[in-house]
C-alpha cells in the first residue's frame, strides 16, 4: 500500500501542508506502524509531520493506531492486579542526563498508596543529542531488583514488549537524527483507557512550553485522566529540587493542581551527585526505608495523583 496521498497532504512545509482528520490521522498511523509502506515513504512521514507539527486532532488519531496495537500479553502482570488497584500509567523515555532519574521512585511511592503503576520506556541505554550517554529507568529498576519482587505491584516494560511497531518507529531517529511522532504518541498513549472496569491515571509530561498546550488539548479531546507537567530532563516526574506546575485533567476537564515554585531556594535535598543507576537505587531504597526525606515535590505529585483516582 502507499501512503503517497497522505503525504501530498502533510508535506507541504510549514506554511503550505494541511492537517488531517483524525480518521485519516489513524490510518495513516497505522499503515506505517504495520510495515504496509516503503521505508523511504516512512522517512518522508517523519520529515513531513516534524516540519508541519501534530494537531491535536492528528494525535489523538496516531494515538487510536498506536492503542489498537499495544501487546496485551506483555501486560498480564498489571492486568491481573487492576481489578482490585487503579492503575497509574508512567512514560519513561528520555533517563537522566545530570539529574538523577528519580520516575522509579515516584512508581515505588504509588505503589505504597495502594496503587499499580506501569511504566514503559526504552531497554537499552539512550544517547542524548550531544552524545551523552543517560542513564533509564530499566537500568535503575534493574538495580532495584525488582522482578525478583512477586508481590510488586510495579511493572517495567519496554517499549520493544509494549509494542514492537512503535520502537521501530521510535529507531529511525537514529537514522534520521531527529524525533518523529513516535516520540510524542508515547508519552500519551494509555493501555487501561478504554477498559471500562479500569481505574487508571496517565502521568505523563513535556520538554519545552509550546507543547503543554497541545498535549493538554489532545489529552482534554481524548477525555483523558491524567497529569501534565514540565518533566525533569524530559521524564514525567516532579523536580526534585523546585516544584513545577502540574495540570489534572479528569474526564478531560482540566484545571491547575499545583502552581510553580517561584523565588530562591532555602535548602535542596541530599541527591546522588551523579546520574549513576547504581547510586540512584541506594538513595531511592533510603527514601524508602525513611533514613532520607522524600523530596517535597514529588511527594506533592503523588497526592495530586491520587486526588485524581
Amino acid at each position: 500500500m502507499s501512503i503517497a496521498h497522505y503525504i501530498k497532504e502533510i508535506g507541504r512545509g510549514k506554511e503550505g501542508a494541511r492537517s488531517l482528520t483524525r480518521a485519516q490521522a489513524a490510518d495513516l498511523f497505522g499503515l506505517v506502524l504495520d510495515g504496509a509502506v516503503s521505508d523511504l515513504e516512512i522517512g518522508a512521514f517523519c520529515l513531513s509531520m516534524r516540519i508541519k507539527g501534530e494537531t491535536p486532532l492528528e494525535l489523538r488519531g496516531f494515538i487510536d493506531a498506536a492503542e489498537a496495537r499495544i501487546n496485551v500479553n506483555a501486560l498480564q502482570a498489571t492486568w491481573n492486579k487492576a481489578s482490585t488497584r487503579p492503575v497509574v500509567v508512567i512514560p519513561s523515555y528520555n533517563g537522566a542526563r545530570k539529574l538523577p532519574l528519580l520516575t522509579p521512585l515516584l512508581a515505588l511511592l504509588l505503589e505504597r498508596e495502594g496503587l499499580s503503576v506501569l511504566v514503559h520506556g526504552m531497554d537499552e541505554g539512550l544517547k542524548a543529542a550531544s552524545g551523552v550517554q543517560r542513564v533509564t529507568s530499566a537500568e535503575i529498576f534493574n538495580q532495584l531488583a525488582l522482578d525478583a519482587k512477586a508481590s510488586s505491584h510495579v511493572q517495567y516494560i519496554s517499549i520493544s514488549k509494549l509494542s514492537p511497531p512503535l520502537k521501530k518507529l521510535l529507531d529511525v531517529r537514529k537514522v534520521v537524527g531527529l524525533r518523529n511522532s513516535a516520540h510524542s504518541v508515547v508519552k500519551l498513549i494509555n493501555p487501561y483507557r478504554v477498559p471500562s472496569n479500569t481505574k487508571s491515571v496517565l502521568v505523563t509530561s513535556y520538554t519545552h512550553p509550546e507543547y503543554a498546550a497541545s498535549m493538554s488539548e489532545t489529552l482534554a479531546g481524548m477525555q483523558a485522566t491524567a497529569l501534565l507537567l514540565r518533566g525533569t530532563e524530559g521524564e514525567a516526574v516532579a523536580d526534585p529540587r523546585r516544584t513545577p506546575v502540574m495540570t489534572g485533567l479528569r474526564a478531560g476537564k482540566a484545571v491547575v493542581l499545583q502552581g510553580a515554585q517561584h523565588g530562591t531556594l532555602n535548602e535542596l535535598p541530599q541527591l546522588p551527585t551523579t546520574v549513576d543507576a547504581s547510586l540512584t537505587a541506594v538513595y531511592i531504597q533510603s527514601v524508602l526505608a525513611g533514613t532520607e526525606s522524600v523530596p517535597a515535590p514529588i511527594a506533592l505529585q503523588v497526592q495530586h495523583i491520587l486526588k485524581l483516582l
